[in-house]
């Protein structure tokens, strides 16, 4: 058997062994590991790179945003900014039809720019917002889906985990990948949005109405705010500006965080306790799926799978275009099984050198953020897409008694606004382009 069909062979073993329930990391490492010894025929080559391959992955200094990302989150699920954001939200949209749900959505949104997880998002903002949605006679579905669809802006507005993966695998500026995340992501919440208003019009009956704040309850719920506010253009302001790196605004941005979380007494020595060693533990799981992704994809360079794929597709004759969509596609069904972070790693070694292949009209780096930004949009709706989409899954669980299948049904309008939102950035790459060529 030739390398490339050991590396064609290698992707239906690891969806079978990740339904086995192997965890991602140990099924990129084991598949790795045997698939270069087949290769070479000795385990000497994997074994001598295993020497070397943890330190060169983990000693990377851009790695070391996450866990402070990560440790931001923590600290602003434990300083009650999430309930402070809803609050807010809710004072100024609460009062119209589908208000609360359209609160839910800002509001993760607005958590997402201080957080960077998408799960975390969800399950900070499922707390706090799930039992409101109850109180006002919103529908199990409603309510559900609304929370995974805003949990999802987490890894899109930034700061953001997995564009800072994207930037270290595709070596790309993580700061311009930011800007240019900014603007799709606005238009996520937005379009999130717009679904709950449409859908509460043809469903009455799933969404209720509370009476109106007075005004100066809503002034002073968005003076309760600030905080987030500040460390937001602290952080992303002061990497733009040159202050700081963007590690070093990540570093900034989890002091400042943690200083928020203290004042507001949700930051005890046990809170600062559980805080590092829950950012541990999510620390450890995500490097060790790094760890497998890198001998997997050492694996695949031994195979020669990546550099065929992107010569047979140069070499084809096909659109640009036509190829774009099948890779969109692709992402779409691995959303349906795998969870964000491993299809990134998985797929970004085989289908960036084949887009970067391809003429779009760009530069190489118009391209690679352009791409980056539409990876990470359909990377998103896997997280809400059924039957494995993660976020569906972690407000369900924490719904009280919704039934599952309410919520997929539920998901599928806000499915469509993504889809209609990837037709659209793919259509005009200048909407995600265009606030880099104005910052850089």
């Amino acid at each position: 058997m030739s390398g490339i069909e050991l590396g064609l062979l290698a992707f239906p073993i690891l969806i079978l062994l990740i339904f086995l329930r192997i965890p991602i990391g140990l099924a990129m490492l084991l598949i790795g590991f045997f698939g270069v010894w087949i290769i070479t025929g000795s385990e000497r080559p994997i074994l001598a790179q295993l020497k070397s391959v943890p330190y060169d992955t983990f000693s990377n200094y851009s790695l070391s945003i996450v866990p402070l990302f990560l440790l931001m989150g923590q600290f602003a699920t434990r300083g009650g900014m999430s309930r402070a954001l809803f609050q807010a939200a809710a004072a100024w949209l609460g009062h119209r039809r589908g208000g609360i749900a359209m609160a839910s959505v800002g509001a993760c949104g607005a958590f997402g720019a201080i957080c960077g997880s998408s799960l975390a998002t969800a399950a900070t903002m499922g707390q706090v917002a799930l039992p409101e949605l109850k109180r006002f006679g919103y529908s199990g579905a409603l309510s559900t889906a609304s929370l995974a669809a805003g949990g999802t802006l987490g890894i899109l507005i930034p700061p953001s985990v997995i564009l800072v993966i994207y930037a270290i695998l595709t070596e790309q500026n993580i700061a311009k990948l930011f800007v240019a995340a900014f603007v799709p992501g606005i238009l996520a919440a937005l379009g999130y949005m717009l679904t709950i208003a449409i859908y509460v019009r043809v469903f009455p009956e799933s969404a209720g109405r509370r009476a109106a704040s007075p005004m100066d309850e809503r002034w002073r719920a968005l003076v309760q705010v600030w905080p987030v506010l500040a460390i937001f253009l602290l952080v992303i302001g002061g990497i733009y500006a040159g202050w700081f790196t963007p590690t070093e605004g990540a570093a900034v941005g989890a002091a400042g965080t943690g200083i928020v979380a203290w004042v507001n007494g949700g930051l005890d020595w046990r809170g600062l306790r559980d805080a590092i060693l829950a950012t541990a533990v999510s620390t450890g799981m995500i490097f060790f799926i790094l760890l497998g992704a890198a001998v997997f994809n050492s694996f695949l360079a031994f195979s020669q799978l990546p550099q065929e794929a992107a010569r047979f597709i140069g070499d084809s004759g096909y659109s640009p275009w036509l190829v774009l969509l099948a890779i969109l596609l692709c992402y779409l069904v691995f959303g349906c099984v795998m969870d964000s972070l491993s299809m990134i790693l998985l797929t970004i070694p085989i289908f960036f050198p084949i887009i970067m292949a391809l003429d779009f009209g760009m530069t190489p780096e118009q391209t690679a953020l352009w791409f980056g930004i539409l990876v990470l949009i359909v990377v998103e709706v896997g997280l809400i897409t059924p039957p494995v989409g993660m976020n569906l899954f972690v407000i369900n669980s924490m719904s009280g008694g919704v039934p599952i299948g309410q919520t997929y049904r539920g998901a599928l309008p806000f499915i469509c606004s993504d889809f209609l939102r990837v037709a659209l950035l793919v259509l005009f790459p200048g909407i995600t382009l265009f606030l880099v060529s104005a910052l850089f």
